[in-house]
């Protein structure tokens, strides 16, 4: 009966812990804290910002497209030897200066799907995903910022509509999207935002639910610190492609630091992460814990301190064990579920001042 008892008052006590946090974990974390059967691993991730093409205003439509699928032939011959798996351009990628704005709808319905075929052979003769970000119209005749995930096989894997749009674009007839896809890719599940999304917590916290591996930022503009904080806040790695080499296009662990960056010289980078990852905090995992997992598995985890944070990104470069099987073969409690059992703990009756 004791027994009994136990289990019960074991299980009421996760419930009320679920209870208690949910607002702060949200379904889809709370379901990340359970073990993964499939092994994630390396990642290899171009990012390009290159600065817009520039054309005559003479110019006609269709040679326009052509200038476009050009300039971008030449952009991808650049990082296409490295093998990427993933390809991210920036935001309006095949929209170039120098058109009038009242001849830029007449090139775009010239454009149509050309440049996005482009790209989707592109992707298919080379076995990799690419980022399509460009201004389109749909079926009703409306019309989105957009980016296209193409996949290996230079399918639409799915696609994603900017949810915030600035004023000006709206006033030009862009609607602004109302979902925030998770996309699932061979390598792992990626999400999406474009320029002037990063400013709102709206999308973010969607994503801080959902907790995808990639966030891909298509951008006019860099965004700053704000990069880093979606990264760490979604516990997710973060790949900006800014237009033009002067904005940096970064590649970002979910701690927020930069793995890779263009320069004042070149303006693309490329970078193979590692997707099997995890943040967790310091407090009651460092000590016995970490040394235990390192004493076992040596060079085959690897444990990042960003310093001055409290929390490290630990990492499977096991070709069989998962940072989750690691996990839970060490009991190392992750960052989120170690904030959710404070917060429960707070507001325990003996915790509160009267």
């Amino acid at each position: 009966m004791q027994k009994n008892n136990t289990k019960v008052n074991k299980r009421i006590s996760v419930l009320v812990l679920i209870a208690l946090c949910w607002p702060v974990l949200g379904e889809a974390q709370l379901a990340s804290a359970k073990t993964k059967t499939k092994k994630k691993g390396f990642v290899t991730i171009a990012t390009l910002g290159p600065s817009p093409l520039t054309v005559r205003a003479d110019t006609s439509p269709q040679n326009v497209v052509k200038r476009v699928i050009s300039h971008w032939k030449h952009h991808f011959s650049r990082i296409l030897p490295d093998k990427p798996d993933l390809i991210v351009v920036p935001e309006a990628c095949d929209r170039p200066r120098g058109i009038p704005r009242d001849k830029m709808k007449e090139y775009y319905l010239v454009r149509k799907n050309q440049v996005q075929d482009y790209f989707a052979q592109v992707a298919k003769e080379n076995n990799c995903y690419i980022v399509y970000s460009a201004k389109l119209q749909v079926k009703d005749g409306t019309w989105r910022n957009s980016s296209v995930m193409l996949d290996r096989k230079g399918k639409v894997a799915g696609i994603y509509n900017k949810n915030h749009p600035t004023i000006g674009e709206n006033d030009r007839g862009i609607l602004s999207g109302r979902d925030a896809p998770v996309i699932e890719c061979d390598f792992g599940r990626v999400a999406f935002a474009i320029c002037f999304d990063l400013n709102f917590d709206e999308i973010r916290l969607k994503y801080v639910k959902a907790k995808p591996d990639l966030i891909l930022f298509s951008s006019m503009y860099h965004g700053g610190m704000m990069q880093a904080y979606w990264a760490y806040s979604c516990r997710s790695h973060f790949v900006g492609a800014i237009a033009g080499r002067a904005a940096p296009s970064q590649i970002r662990n979910p701690l927020g630091e930069i793995i890779a960056s263009n320069t004042n010289y070149i303006d693309y980078a490329v970078a193979t992460v590692n997707l099997d990852c995890e943040v967790v905090h310091l407090d009651e995992n460092r000590g016995s814990r970490f040394r235990a997992m390192k004493a076992k598995y040596g060079p085959k985890v690897k444990i990042t301190d960003p310093g001055l944070l409290g929390a490290v990104l630990i990492a499977s470069e096991h070709e069989k064990i998962s940072i989750d099987e690691m996990i839970e073969e060490f009991e190392i409690e992750r960052l989120d579920h170690y904030f959710a059992r404070s917060l429960a703990h707070r507001i325990k009756p003996d915790n509160m001042e009267k």
